[in-house]
């Protein structure tokens, strides 16, 4: 960033600090639905008025961007979840809320790497949670599993909130000490969160997704230059992808649909004698394909039937009628699915850590084939799983 955008940024943030509140990333993983399409146009509305000493909305560099992104969806979920309570906890804070992402970072004067106090409710994240001088000196992020990026720029910043709240620790910590195949009363379904993108682009340098003792797993992914950072590839206030810059080598890419198209290696990683096909389709098949083998091994092995709903909190419900949907009287937490193995659990992450980053396939496509294999390989164990034509990256 250069010094005049940054002077520009850093006073356009404090002209609107008195003006907007703050507080979210782009979708909500929690107790209830959310629906993982394109976001609604901002509601956020120009104030006909600005206080004394500051800008005019109109006049605030790249505020029309901002205002069109998810961050500033105030009618969102994910700023709205907790109004009832009056606050935002502090576990939530950090990434839900401007003032608790400044908490978090000891801009507002505490201590930095952790959350003090519950935030307030009623915020977006605004142009004063990245700029500001604590945010612009991010140079590292540290994961869930404990393991840390280092000598970062500006994408520390997204990758703070966008990397998960689990870990391939979170899933060995719950089934430590249970037989692969045994069926563990007290196991619950462990939700990584939603558009982790930044522990998918780290791999196995991050360990967000379950990693199969024994195998090998790629770790940051490396794209050519320029776009190496979260930054380069996504508009910095919008946050949509430059399809343009994607379509200057990929000739297949003339809209942001046709990104699934992009491809570069030749092998047929998912088996089906397609190796033309874009890479988010390899994946994409290969996850129904694992979805298809955790409903057949939690009928025959944990001998209670189990569907996914990929809008409804847990997600994974008991399939009380057998029909291998989610029906909408099962898509209900107390119906959550409570016939849980270490095998079975360490396969639903890994499903979900996948279905949870949209842009896998972009964002680290061998480490997001890897997990998709892997996890089928040890399902395979149990249940039939065809794995002979699909390579393995």
């Amino acid at each position: 960033m250069n010094d005049r955008h940054n002077t520009a940024s850093l006073l356009a943030a404090a002209s609107i600090a008195a003006v907007l509140a703050t507080a979210t990333i782009s979708w909500f993983d929690g107790s209830r639905a959310q629906t993982p399409t394109a976001p609604a146009p901002a509601t956020v509305q120009p104030a006909t008025s600005s206080p004394a000493g500051s800008l005019p909305l109109t006049q605030i560099p790249f505020y029309a961007e901002w205002a069109a992104s998810p961050h500033a969806r105030r009618d969102a979920e994910p700023f709205n979840h907790w109004n009832k309570e009056g606050a935002i906890p502090v576990a939530c804070a950090r990434c839900h809320s401007t003032p608790g992402f400044l908490d978090y970072l000891g801009a507002d004067g505490t201590a930095p790497g952790a959350v003090n106090h519950p935030a307030p409710v009623g915020t977006v994240i605004t142009c004063i949670a990245c700029h500001n001088d604590k945010t612009l000196a991010l140079t590292s992020v540290t994961f869930p599993s404990g393991l840390k990026a280092e000598n970062l720029g500006a994408e520390a910043r997204c990758m703070t909130c966008h990397q998960g709240v689990e870990s391939e620790a979170s899933v060995d910590k719950a089934v430590a000490g249970i037989a692969d195949d045994t069926v563990g009363p007290k196991l619950t379904f462990i939700n990584v969160h939603y558009r982790a993108a930044g522990a998918t682009l780290y791999g196995s340098q991050a360990r967000g997704a379950y990693e199969y003792p024994g195998k090998t797993y790629a770790g940051r992914y490396v794209h050519r230059a320029p776009y190496n950072r979260c930054t380069s590839c996504h508009d910095l206030h919008t946050v949509e992808v430059k399809v343009s810059d994607c379509a200057a080598c990929h000739k297949e890419v003339t809209d942001k649909r046709s990104l699934h198209l992009i491809r570069v290696s030749k092998a047929d990683y998912d088996g089906n004698g397609d190796s033309k096909e874009g890479i988010a389709q390899e994946v994409e098949l290969l996850r129904g394909r694992l979805l298809g083998a955790i409903m057949d091994y939690a009928k025959t092995i944990s001998n209670k039937p189990i569907v996914y709903d990929v809008h409804a909190y847990p997600y994974f419900f008991i399939d009380s009628n057998s029909n291998g949907a989610a029906d909408k009287d099962e898509a209900k937490f107390p119906n959550k699915y409570n016939a849980w193995t270490p095998r079975l659990l360490k396969a639903a992450y890994n499903y979900q850590f996948v279905t949870k980053d949209p842009g896998a396939y972009a964002h680290n496509p061998t480490y997001t084939l890897q997990i998709l294999h892997d996890s089928l390989s040890d399902l395979g164990a149990k249940v039939t799983v065809d794995l002979a034509k699909a390579k393995r990256p």
